[in-house]
């Protein structure tokens, strides 16, 4: 195929796929019906340590969803029926992996931020009143801080990470449509990548879990979410790959503070799909490039719909 180091010079680019990044809060969070980890999020190149030195990744991330309208999702205590969502989001991700290592590994810090509008209609019962209501909200979202250690043996490398929400974002608990998760969370886990120089195969897997704390606006508490992502690809030529991506999310544990309507509401989906990648010099400078999209189903107690992400990563 080619040289383990030129193939891997490339590989280290996409590892900032392993997007440090998080949920979109559109008022479908397990209260609501998402999450605060974002499904997908991890794909291929997911354990590659990235290259010393400042990098910046900017993710143009598109969302559209809909939820029936005789399953109900509850957000502050009311009840939504027939939710459609629309998200736009540009993540901004500077990243900083220091020349050294730590237990033999090396790590890696980034900070995320996203300039959002998002759109969300449904409706809404309170009480025993049923009313369409329409909202749009654009700002800022939540912070989210993300530490990983990488280890590297071979064609086999390993990846764990820390990462949680700082709630600073746009939100407000009387809107249907939010940018900021109104509470904090914890998520740890870990992945490993096999990358193969020789004949160019690829594959990577993400597993971690969520610990959301009580939201002090709605007296609600998300339960504890699993997740798993996975990422298989084939480079094609020195420059690009072609390959699937996929998910599967589980909420372990029943939320607190529900509509006793709800009963325990925990949250459920899986996707599938595609993603390309290619590696550009721009002023001398390589640039790594990924689209993929990806289709959810066999989906509870949340939307389901379709994403698309782009992704451009440079060095600062």
């Amino acid at each position: 195929m080619m040289k383990l180091s030129k193939l891997k010079r490339y590989c280290l680019k996409a590892a900032v796929l392993s997007i440090w990044f998080v949920n979109l809060d559109a008022a479908w969070a397990d209260e609501g019906g998402t999450s605060f980890w974002l499904p997908g999020q991890y794909g291929s190149f997911a354990a590659l340590a990235p290259e010393p030195g400042w990098r910046l990744a900017l993710v143009t991330y598109r969302y559209s969803a809909q939820g029936s309208g005789s399953r109900p999702l509850g957000f502050g205590g009311n009840l939504k029926l027939g939710v459609d969502a629309d998200y736009l989001g540009q993540f901004i991700v500077p990243s900083y992996t220091p020349d050294t290592t730590i237990w033999g590994a090396r790590p890696s810090f980034s900070l995320a931020f996203i300039p959002a509008k998002n759109d969300v209609s449904a409706n809404v019962a309170i009480g025993g009143t049923t009313s369409a209501a329409a909202h749009s909200v654009s700002g800022i979202s939540d912070i989210y801080p993300t530490a990983q250690l990488y280890w590297n043996e071979g064609v086999h490398n390993w990846m764990a990470y820390l990462t949680g929400n700082i709630p600073v974002g746009s939100y407000d608990a009387n809107r249907l449509s939010n940018l900021g998760l109104g509470h904090g969370a914890i998520d740890i886990g870990g992945a490993y990548t096999f990358l193969n120089p020789n004949t160019g195969w690829e594959f990577s897997a993400t597993v971690g879990v969520t610990y959301n704390f009580k939201n002090s606006d709605t007296g609600y508490q998300n339960g504890i979410d699993a997740h798993l992502d996975v990422g298989v690809s084939k480079f094609v030529s020195d420059r690009m790959s072609i390959g699937l991506v996929g998910f599967a999310f589980q909420q372990l544990t029943a939320d607190r503070g529900q509509n006793p309507l709800l009963g325990d509401f925990k949250g459920r989906t899986f996707g599938m799909g595609s993603q390309i990648s290619y590696t550009f010099n721009v002023g001398g400078n390589e640039v790594f490039a990924n689209l993929r999209g990806f289709k959810e189903f066999n989906v509870k107690n949340r939307v389901e719909g379709e994403g698309l992400m782009l992704t451009f990563s440079l060095p600062l």
